[in-house]
């Protein structure tokens, strides 16, 4: 058997196992949200500090997204997963140690090194077995299989109900072991691309630091949708929804699991189709603009209306399924290529930052006015935090996609793709 029909066979099973390990990273990135309410009966935390957990987790990205780049390019990416995932299982045994609670918020930290670094050095190992021909498939499929994660996590309230009974560390010892799973796959993936026959090479293009800010003006437009999207949806579906749907909306730990879940569950299928969509009829500032719309929209319908609580999961799911399957390829689309490196990473960085900021500040209103199972009217005021914070997503939705249907767009409208 030639070497490149070797590669070529083995790429299917390296996104496999590439999935797999970001998947367990997203598993253990959203395993605070299940238990919750049991961190505030057996432990007595807070709004706020449920909050941190989440929040902790973004700080790291914001040193990783300016050095992970070099790191992938002097070690190669497979092995800067394979480190990722091995620092991904220590943070997450940390975590479900859980006493003190500063001894917690350092395993969510260092759970946050792996996080900021596995994802990217992820797609970097792809872009090493995939043609340019195949790469946009191969990156929608892992997007789509990273869901499995949270939906998994958001489920296991069902599958994994007899842990969550017995209180709330054996969630995360459940979470842990997840972890590992990543680890062995990460492992295996650093093994094939260290013993591959014959690699896809990769022209690495050197960051030119000065020219960080240099950027046309529709750049900044869909900076500040990743930033602003991102500080709405991860942290009300990741840290505050499913004890808002217990408190709230009257439903069980379980129920309130699974209502969660379905939003994921809707993007492992949804994601590649309107990537798809998008390349073949274009209208991609659009698209974003429709997509993000769906945001306010959802707090609208869980804050002043008393439709069925699937209503507002529908529509949220719609918007996580559209926006992330067309934001990527477009801001591609923005920036020359010699320049991408620099343009994301910048975009991670500030979209980690707004992430925390978020998660902080929606507990922080949450715990001043008291919102919990008491007082449910409390949350009133975190759904408004992020009503607000999604108009703002949305009015850069809607700038980017005026700026793209005029003289000074970059293609974002016409179907196919530039880059290709």
């Amino acid at each position: 058997m030639s070497p490149r029909v070797l590669v070529s066979r083995l790429r299917w099973g390296v996104l496999g196992l590439a999935a797999l390990a970001v998947s367990s990273s997203y598993y253990e990135d959203d395993v605070i949200g299940p238990i919750a309410d049991l961190l505030h009966q057996q432990r007595g935390f807070s709004q706020s500090q449920l909050g941190m957990l989440n929040a902790v987790i973004s700080i790291p990205n914001v040193a990783l997204a300016l050095i992970s780049g070099v790191l992938i390019d002097r070690c190669g990416p497979a092995r800067v997963a394979f480190w990722s995932a091995a620092v991904g299982v220590v943070g997450a045994a940390l975590t479900a140690i859980g006493t003190p609670y500063g001894f917690m918020v350092a395993g969510r930290f260092i759970f946050g090194i792996s996080e900021g670094a596995i994802f990217i050095a992820l797609i970097a190992t792809l872009a090493r077995w995939f043609p340019r021909s195949g790469i946009a498939l191969a990156t929608a499929l892992y997007l789509s299989l990273a869901r499995v994660g949270s939906y998994a996590v958001d489920t296991s309230t069902a599958w994994a109900h007899p842990l969550y009974e017995r209180g709330w560390q054996p969630p995360l010892v459940l979470g842990t072991a997840v972890t590992i799973a990543g680890l062995v796959a990460a492992a295996t993936l650093y093994w094939a691309d260290r013993h591959r026959h014959s690699p896809t090479e990769v022209t690495v293009e050197r960051v030119k630091w000065r020219q960080a800010l240099n950027f046309d003006l529709s750049y900044w437009y869909i900076l500040a949708l990743h930033v602003l999207y991102a500080a709405v949806f991860f942290p009300f579906r990741t840290t505050y929804v499913i004890e808002y749907f217990q408190h709230a909306k009257g439903l069980t730990l379980q129920q309130a699991g699974v209502a969660n879940s379905w939003v994921f569950f809707a993007a492992i299928f949804a994601t590649p189709l309107f990537g798809l969509l998008a390349d073949r009829f274009g209208s991609r500032a659009l698209m974003l603009t429709v997509g993000t719309l769906l945001l306010p929209l959802t707090f609208v319908v869980l804050g002043l209306t008393h439709l069925n609580l699937w209503v507002s999961t529908v529509l949220m799911g719609i918007s996580f399924s559209l926006v992330p399957a067309v934001i990527w390829p477009a801001t591609t689309l923005l920036v020359e290529p010699h320049r991408l490196g620099t343009a994301l990473g910048l975009i991670t960085l500030i979209q980690a930052l707004g992430m925390a900021a978020s998660n902080l500040a929606a507990g922080r209103l949450a715990d001043w006015a008291q919102a919990g199972a008491q007082n449910p009217a409390g949350y009133a005021v975190m759904l408004e935090f992020f009503f607000i914070l999604s108009i703002a997503a949305l009015t850069a939705a809607v700038l980017l996609w005026r700026r793209e249907r005029g003289p000074k767009g970059h293609g974002l409208e016409a179907a196919g793709s530039r880059a290709n």
